[in-house]
């Protein structure tokens, strides 16, 4: 079985909140999904926190460390980078991070 990445419609552009996050579900995976307007960009991370286990990151304060984009955990509070998915409390712990991008209205990611 081999495996391979595409560029899959996640939701309209109208569906996403601005310089917050809402959660999908994508191929059976809770994704959580950011629109930053300042950036002009869209990101893609996993909707479960690490540390808690719950499916809360969507739900997270989107901010920066330094030059970093990050999204804090509702939870235990640690930093997930929107861009890599690692987390700046603990660099044993990582999440999935996807790109993404608004192509002809739609949010798409690669996944």
């Amino acid at each position: 079985m081999t495996s391979s990445t595409h560029w899959t419609t996640v939701c309209k552009q109208t569906d996403l909140v601005l310089d917050s996050g809402i959660c999908a579900l994508v191929n059976e995976i809770q994704v959580a999904l950011f629109c930053l307007p300042s950036q002009d960009a869209v990101f893609a991370i996993a909707n479960t926190d690490p540390f808690s286990q719950a499916n809360v990151l969507s739900r997270g304060l989107v901010g920066s460390l330094g030059e970093d984009l990050v999204v804090a955990s509702p939870v235990y509070k640690q930093h997930f980078c929107l861009r890599s998915g690692r987390c700046f409390e603990d660099e044993s712990q990582s999440i999935s991070s996807w790109p993404a991008r608004i192509e002809n209205g739609n949010v798409e990611i690669l996944i």
